[in-house]
Order: C-alpha cells, then sequence, then structure tokens
C-alpha cells in the first residue's frame, strides 16, 4: 500500500503567516503539522510515500527530504496549479500503479493516526473508505449519509440543510478503481476536479465505498483558533524535559519542555508549554498552552495560549493571547505619545488592540 500526501494549497485562512510559509508547515508544539501526518503513515506500516506539492514545493523538500527522518521513501509530484484533489490522484497515477493508497490531507491534524483505517480498509476489500467525524455545524463540511451497515449513499459538499452531522476528514482510502472515476468526472463550477465527486461516481457505479469513524481527536488545521486547539491537545501529552538551564529565580510548574540551550531567567512558567533550543526568556510570564520557537526571545512579557515561530522577538509587551506570531518577528512596547499604537502589518493581517 501507497500513501498519496497532498500538501500543496494556498492556505488563505492563515493569510499573512502562508504569503510565504507553507500551511503544511505551521508548527503544532514546534513541530510542523506535515510531521505528525508522515509519522503517522509510517506508524500504519506505509513506506512508499508520494507527496503533491504546488507553490511552496521548495520549502516543503526541504523541510522533509528524502523522507528517511520518518523511514520513507518520498516521491515529490508538482501541481502546475490548484485544481482539486481529484487532480492530484490523476497526476500521481504513474506513482500509484495499480496499488491501493491512502489520500492524506497534509494540513490535517489526527491524534491517534490512520492506523485503524488502514486495517479497516485492508480487510474490508473495500473500493473506497471514507474517514468521518460527527461535527457541531456540517453546513461548513463535506457530509456523508450512511446506509445501515455503514455504506455510504450520498456525499454532499458544504449543503445548506445537511441529512447528517458526518463531516468528510482530510484522509480517504482507495482501491485502484478510483483512477477510472478521477477520468470519467469533469471540474466542478469552481474550475477543480472534486474527490467527492470521484467518491459519488463509485458510489452511483456499485463500487464498495465505506466509512470508518474517528476514534480520537481530528482537526483542519486551515484557521488559527484550530492550529491553537492542535497544540493545546498535543502540549496537554507532553513529558516534562528540561534540557536547557533555569535558573533559580524562575518558578516552573506542569508540564514544561526546555529545549537545549534555551534559558530561562527570573521568569514564571506554567504548563503546559515547550519551549525551543536557544531561546531565552528573561523577567516573563509564560501561560498555559504556549509554544515558544527556536532562538526566540521574550524579555519583560506576558503570554498564554499562543504559538510563536523561530526567531521571534517579544519586548515590554504584556497579555499576548490566543495569537499566533511568525518567524522572525519582533512584538514591542512603542514609545513616545502616550496611547499610541505604532504598527508595521502586512497584507491579511488581523490585529486587535484595547482602544
Amino acid at each position: 500500500m501507497k500513501a498519496l500526501v497532498l500538501a500543496g494549497g494556498r492556505g488563505t485562512r492563515l493569510r499573512p503567516l502562508t504569503h510565504t510559509s507553507a500551511k503544511q508547515l505551521v508548527p503544532v508544539a514546534n513541530k510542523p503539522v506535515l510531521y505528525y501526518g508522515l509519522e503517522a503513515i509510517g506508524d500504519a506500516g506505509i513506506t512508499s510515500v508520494g507527496i503533491i506539492t504546488g507553490d511552496t514545493g521548495h520549502e516543503i523538500r526541504q523541510a522533509v527530504g528524502d523522507g528517511s527522518q520518518f523511514g520513507l521513501e518520498v516521491t515529490y509530484i508538482p501541481q502546475e496549479a490548484p485544481l482539486g484533489l481529484a487532480h492530484c490522484v490523476l497526476i500521481a497515477r504513474d506513482f500509484l500503479g495499480d496499488e491501493p493508497f491512502v489520500m492524506y490531507l497534509g494540513d490535517n491534524f489526527l491524534v491517534d493516526g490512520i492506523t485503524g483505517l488502514v486495517r479497516s480498509f485492508e480487510q474490508g476489500g473495500f473500493d473506497a473508505q471514507i474517514l468521518l467525524t460527527k461535527v457541531a455545524e456540517p453546513q461548513f463540511y463535506g457530509v456523508a449519509e450512511l446506509g445501515p451497515a455503514g455504506e455510504i449513499l450520498r456525499l454532499e459538499e458544504k449543503p445548506e440543510f445537511p441529512n447528517s452531522d458526518l463531516a468528510i476528514v482530510g484522509v480517504y482510502t482507495f482501491s485502484p478503481a478510483v483512477h477510472e472515476a478521477v477520468r470519467a468526472i469533469r471540474p466542478s463550477a469552481r474550475g477543480e476536479l472534486e474527490i467527492t465527486d470521484a467518491i459519488q461516481w463509485l458510489i452511483d457505479n456499485d463500487f464498495r465505498v465505506y466509512s470508518h469513524m474517528v476514534c480520537g481527536y481530528w482537526k483542519d488545521t486551515g484557521r488559527l483558533r484550530d492550529i491553537l486547539e492542535c497544540n493545546r491537545i498535543v502540549l496537554e501529552g507532553i513529558t516534562p524535559d528540561v534540557a536547557g538551564t533555569v535558573d533559580r529565580m524562575s518558578e516552573m510548574t506542569g508540564r514544561i519542555i526546555v529545549e537545549p540551550g534555551a534559558v530561562v531567567e527570573n521568569s514564571v512558567l506554567r504548563g503546559p508549554i515547550v519551549v525551543g533550543a536557544d531561546a531565552k526568556i528573561t523577567s516573563s510570564y509564560v501561560g498555559p498552552f504556549t509554544s515558544i520557537g527556536r532562538g526566540c526571545v521574550l524579555q519583560n512579557a506576558e503570554i498564554e495560549y499562543s504559538i510563536v515561530l523561530d526567531g521571534s522577538r517579544v519586548d515590554g509587551v504584556s497579555r499576548i493571547a490566543h495569537s499566533l506570531i511568525g518567524r522572525n518577528v519582533e512584538v514591542s512596547r512603542a514609545t513616545g505619545v502616550s496611547n499610541t499604537h505604532e504598527l508595521m502589518v502586512g497584507d491579511h493581517s488581523k490585529i486587535q488592540v484595547r482602544a
């Protein structure tokens, strides 16, 4: 069995961060989201992986390499434009051959991995199996309607009046029958070859298409609140490890990782927290569910429930929360005229200040 990982896409909901960085490489607990998916694929016993890349292909290649760090053999498959998930299957035909495969959207986050899905697919002899989860607002997702034996009767993409609360998760398993399906469908109104249309073609042509329910936690990490929630979930399970330096004036409680080379001075850390290698935290408060990237500097600052990416600096700013701070960013206290905010902000940013 092979795996096809989709790591293209433009990540419009996480701009401006994704103007210059792949959305699949946004870190959760200081590890890119994509890495969790590749690890899950390896844990399921799959070693041959094709990665679909787009505009950020160079960054993906640099981060993943040949896949050996995950015990995988990786083949890169460029997609010239985001023409749909079924189009990814179409252009990966030579790589996939006539083997069954898992298709995994690289910005999806599954705590319990995909081993159960893969085993169920192998044992069931299905032509396609779709991972589903119950959601509170199914109208914002692709939705599946099931028969009594778990067979999929119908799929709808973001229906105004959903027939179920079962959302389609971005992980699928397919037999080679899907290649006929992706060749048979036509582009949707938005000009893309939709994987839901291909699966519906399989259903309409009497192929065996079944469901598999998510056992643990799942998120599509395309929005800020979802990235922060995934960060929280992972940090809740970390094993404390202080490999850096923490002075006697500092106070630490809860699950905390301080990576090698990091320095904590005269500060209060309330876990769960991860502090990246070579970071420096001085006279600051770092609250629960916060990830501080490599080489960051926090000085006279307060931050919680946030993610700070590598090389950024927060100086003299209090009560930062529910935030995602990109790489090599500087956040500092304004000087000069009182009650004045001094900002240099890129396109598509979101800033909230107290009036």
